[in-house]
């Protein structure tokens, strides 16, 4: 989601000061094949009248969403791309090896990967430890929300399907949380969206159109590998110090435990059941069915919980145990009223005879071909 500093004001006549690196560097960037928004021109002036209400309605007054993360176009074919900024003696030195890892054949054809796949490294001129990394243009996960229990449940199985293709390939990701995983937009949305607010469209004039995924299935992914670490294959356990990421709750982490060594691929399974308990089972109705196997993964003992393997094939059973129905019936908030259950059931009710009409599967799978 958008990470717009709370004290930015509305209409904003100056850059922030962590947008001014894409402003030094925007010249730059268009000579290696990328387009900033105009806001960062050098010779950028605000398309708005400080005087005018108008101003909502031009997209130049939206400051960058993210600190590190920015949206570009990229020049030789018109694709929307992001960019993200790292310094590589501060960040993890192995973010970009592992990146480039995941995206090498044959892995980066191989669909069980849902690793972010990285396009480019750019080596920013008159530094030593800079680098700009491009990506894919994607969007949020849980934007627009999941309408049924089924999608989510696709949701639950690349993740899981993620994770293991990541542990499998000996690479523990230690940073797993909601803001950490992604969607491919394009086939949700009816045309591309804004990254700062992805409520709108590109130009912000519109707000966007978008489908669910029962008609439109897409592919999730796994961003951000800056605490991400690759290790040997002859080293099936390997022990780590603690390296919080932005999932503070992890158990082994707490004192007085925070300086003994921990195996990262059990503190992944911490996170990926802690980020569904969070954002699922806590929050939403009808994810019951998921409570053991969550529980499994977020028990206080790292060494108790399953390995990824055991995750998959505990989960593979009880995707097989839901019905029909069960898949088809509608995702809904835990603190939503009772007006909108009832209108929002009805709703519900009128497009799941239309989907059904129409063959769309209970549990929307995207095709094998990553797209990307």
């Amino acid at each position: 989601m958008a990470d717009i500093p709370r004290d930015a004001p509305k209409r904003q006549p100056k850059l922030l000061s962590f947008e001014v690196f894409w402003r030094d560097h925007q010249l730059w960037l268009e000579e290696q094949g990328y387009m900033l928004r105009p806001r960062y021109k050098p010779d950028w002036k605000p398309a708005w009248n400080m005087e005018d209400s108008a101003y909502m309605k031009c997209e130049d007054h939206l400051p960058a969403g993210h600190r590190f993360v920015l949206d570009a176009t990229r020049i030789s074919d018109g694709r929307t791309v992001a960019l993200k900024h790292i310094v590589a003696d501060y960040h993890n030195p192995q973010e970009i090896p592992i990146n480039e890892y995941f995206s090498s054949a044959p892995l980066a054809s191989d669909p069980r990967n849902h690793c972010v796949p990285l396009y480019d490294v750019l080596k920013v001129p008159d530094t030593e430890w800079d680098y700009i990394l491009v990506y894919p243009y994607l969007c949020p996960a849980d934007y627009p929300m999941f309408s049924t229990i089924g999608e989510a449940v696709e949701f639950f199985r690349q993740l899981i399907e993620g994770v293991q293709f990541m542990h499998h390939h000996d690479v523990a990701h230690r940073d797993i949380m909601m803001l950490n995983t992604m969607m491919d937009p394009a086939p949700v949305f009816a045309e591309p969206i804004h990254l700062v607010v992805p409520t709108f469209t590109l130009d912000i004039r519109r707000r966007s159109k978008f489908f669910t995924r029962t008609v439109k299935p897409t592919r999730y992914y796994l961003i951000d590998f800056g605490l991400s670490r690759r290790y040997s294959e002859n080293n099936l356990h390997p022990l780590e110090p603690p390296i919080p990421g932005g999932d503070r709750t992890v158990p082994e982490f707490q004192p007085p435990n925070l300086y003994k060594l921990r195996n990262p691929f059990c503190t992944d399974i911490y996170y990926l059941g802690n980020m569904f308990r969070t954002n699922f089972l806590q929050t939403m109705h009808g994810f019951s069915f998921m409570n053991k196997l969550v529980e499994d993964m977020v028990q206080n003992d790292p060494n108790k919980r399953p390995t990824i393997d055991e995750v998959a094939d505990k989960f593979d059973k009880i995707r097989q145990s839901l019905s029909g129905w069960k898949l088809r019936s509608r995702s809904s908030p835990i603190n939503e009223s009772i007006f909108r259950q009832v209108s929002e059931s009805i709703r519900h009710l009128y497009t799941t005879s239309v989907y059904i009409h129409n063959h769309l599967d209970a549990i929307p799978r995207p095709p094998d071909d990553l797209g990307l």
